[in-house]
């Protein structure tokens, strides 16, 4: 029986969903030979849209296609339930004013004063507007949402979420599935990209390698089929990229060991910019020597900090939201109150998370996962001990610039915006910019929901189903090729594992939650150091099928195109004494940074801050002291 399970698990979730019908309207031929192709036999596909990744972001958009009968490939890695949404805890924000007196505007004050005024207020006013139909539509398709007893959508306090412009006190928004909303959210996607499935083709355990371009048009993705060593193109009029972050560049992160900036790499190999890399998410609740989250949903319901002393010292640093303020406001606190010797443990290098005083019932209906995460990861009972927590890097504000109708844009030498033709993007991957210089918790599986919505609506009203695919020389995918190959015969003296783990302590000490100038330019340096030694990169198994080591090597190839996008901007002067600059002296633009070949050097344009909303619903937010 084992056995047979395992064959059939390995099988390609392709061959499983497909049936004859769908097979008839697939356009598979044969490549023609070229001087990189003769050793590596290519494969071509034909669809009518095609979406990068299978997690939150993916799925939304790939049955958002395939609803409005576009024949669609979605193309990932992993499976899909594998994908990092799964991990996701708190909730998703939404102003349904289950709890309170709430109103979208409120949220969108809230994202705003979130982001530091560094989001684009166009993309907020769109994502906090259409929130409340979209976790409707999540709610028609299954989902299952905590209740409250009169049978309404249980929600949450969150971080940095208020009431009447930060006047009312702390918002209940973040609507939850206990404490495993992600695992939630991306079951019920999956769920409807079956009930599509004659018109979205899942391709699993496909790597791709690289974006195929055309005269500044993307025009569809060269990848490797993990199971077969086989290699694939696939060709289409428009490609969605949601290939999730790349917390993994870190050393200590929530993200899941997939997360390597793949999508990144890929749009930066083109000579495309990212956008606002330097913004980082710590969040304030990494399970102390492991890294795993605890959710902001455990503050919440009512847990909170503690120091060495016993001391609630949120108190000091966020009088009013105390210890739901936003989550870059809780790190510095913690971090501060371990500089000041008040942090826990042997080595007082840590804080403590109190939520033993909740009741062992409500944690339990509620907070069921943290209890076991807690229980396994620091072996504690979180209903008689407090948990050891450290900011831990958790989410990049950065990532591949797009409009609100998820086009990804450019700038040309002049700043001015462009949009690149037949390319969107979604998700962590992507920098719309909703969250500008840092994300409130609850908002990112909002993000997901909605731009990989809006990425199926504005295909869907830009092309039609059945459009001729684009012609494009075989000669498109010969570098790509000709890296892949280099790759799997490089045999320096460097292996993969040391590497990537030297890159990860790199990044962890010169680009940490406190950022000082000196240190951030030695960081620079040794990234840049790192990216030469990746030419002595050592690879010891040379087969094309299930090749792990190849996998790993071609990912920390993605690391180190996302890792050069170390700022030179110096965090830490706050610490040494400066005083903060006045609001009309506040850093008012997005970073478009350009990585220059493989050399470890990137060059930076900017991009205005977008101050202006899509009508008259709701007036712009001028920028003001952020305080909680």
């Amino acid at each position: 029986m084992n056995r047979l399970f395992a064959k059939r698990a390995a099988q390609p979730l392709s061959r499983m969903l497909l049936c004859s019908r769908v097979t008839s309207w697939l356009q598979v031929c044969p490549a023609r030979n070229s001087s990189c192709q003769e050793e590596y036999a290519l494969t071509d596909h034909k669809f009518d849209a095609i979406v990068i990744g299978a997690g939150g972001a993916g799925m939304r958009a790939g049955f958002g296609l395939a609803e409005k009968g576009f024949k669609t490939a979605v193309i990932s890695k992993l499976f899909p339930t594998r994908s990092h949404t799964v991990a996701a805890q708190g909730g998703v924000n939404a102003a349904l004013a289950n709890m309170d007196k709430d109103d979208w505007k409120f949220h969108f004050y809230d994202t705003v004063k979130g982001s530091d005024w560094l989001g684009d207020q166009n993309a907020i006013h769109y994502m906090c507007r259409e929130a409340e139909k979209a976790i409707y539509e999540l709610d028609m398709y299954g989902m299952p949402f905590s209740r409250r007893p009169d049978g309404r959508i249980y929600q949450r306090p969150f971080g940095g979420q208020t009431l009447d412009y930060g006047k009312g006190g702390v918002a209940r928004r973040a609507c939850a599935c206990a404490d495993r909303t992600g695992h939630a959210l991306i079951h019920t996607l999956y769920g409807q990209t079956l009930k599509y499935a004659d018109c979205c083709h899942y391709f699993v355990d496909y790597f791709v390698l690289d974006l195929i371009m055309s005269r500044g048009s993307c025009v569809g993705c060269l990848a490797w089929k993990l199971d077969d060593g086989t290699f694939h193109r696939f060709w289409a009029n428009n490609t969605v990229v949601a290939a999730g972050g790349c917390g993994r560049v870190y050393f200590s992160t929530t993200a899941g060991h997939t997360c390597t900036g793949d999508g990144n790499a890929w749009v930066s190999r083109q000579e495309l910019p990212l956008m606002d890399m330097e913004f980082v998410q710590f969040h304030p609740t990494g399970i102390y020597g492991a890294g795993c989250l605890i959710t902001e949903g455990v503050r919440g319901e009512g847990g909170f900090f503690l120091n060495s002393k016993g001391e609630r010292f949120m108190e000091r640093y966020a009088p009013q939201a105390k210890d739901l303020a936003s989550r870059d406001v809780v790190a510095r606190a913690m971090t501060m109150e371990v500089l000041a010797g008040n942090g826990c443990g042997p080595l007082q290098d840590h804080v403590h998370l109190q939520l033993h005083h909740i009741d062992p019932k409500v944690i339990r209906e509620r907070l069921p996962g943290i209890m076991v995460t807690a229980r396994i990861f620091a072996k504690v009972d979180v209903t008689k001990e407090p948990v050891p927590v450290l900011p831990t890097v958790h989410y990049i504000m950065g990532g591949i610039p797009t409009n609100y109708k998820g086009r990804v844009i450019t700038v040309d030498e002049n700043g001015c915006e462009q949009e690149v033709k037949g390319l969107y993007s979604c998700g962590e991957t992507s920098c719309a910019s909703v969250h500008g210089a840092n994300r409130l918790g609850a908002n990112s599986l909002l993000d997901l929901i909605i731009f990989g919505r809006v990425c199926a609506h504005d295909i869907a009203e830009n092309s039609c189903p059945g459009d001729k695919p684009p012609e494009v020389d075989d000669r498109a995918t010969e570098k790509s090729m000709e890296n892949f190959k280099w790759l799997r015969n490089a045999n320096g003296d460097t292996p993969t594992a040391c590497l990537r783990a030297e890159l990860q302590r790199t990044m962890t000490k010169h680009a940490a939650v406190f950022r000082e100038g000196k240190l951030l330019k030695k960081g620079l340096l040794k990234v840049a150091e790192l990216c030469q030694q990746f030419k002595d990169i050592k690879i010891t198994d040379r087969t094309l099928v299930w090749n792990t080591d190849l996998v790993e090597t071609l990912e920390l190839q993605n690391m180190l195109a996302n890792a050069t996008r170390l700022d030179e901007l110096d965090y830490g002067a706050p610490m040494a004494g400066q005083k903060k600059k006045p609001i009309d002296e506040h850093w008012r633009k997005h970073t478009m940074t350009y990585v220059l070949d493989n050399a470890g050097c990137a060059s930076v344009k900017y991009r205005p801050v977008v101050d202006t909303t899509l009508d008259d619903s709701v007036a712009p937010i001028p920028p003001a002291p952020r305080t909680y």
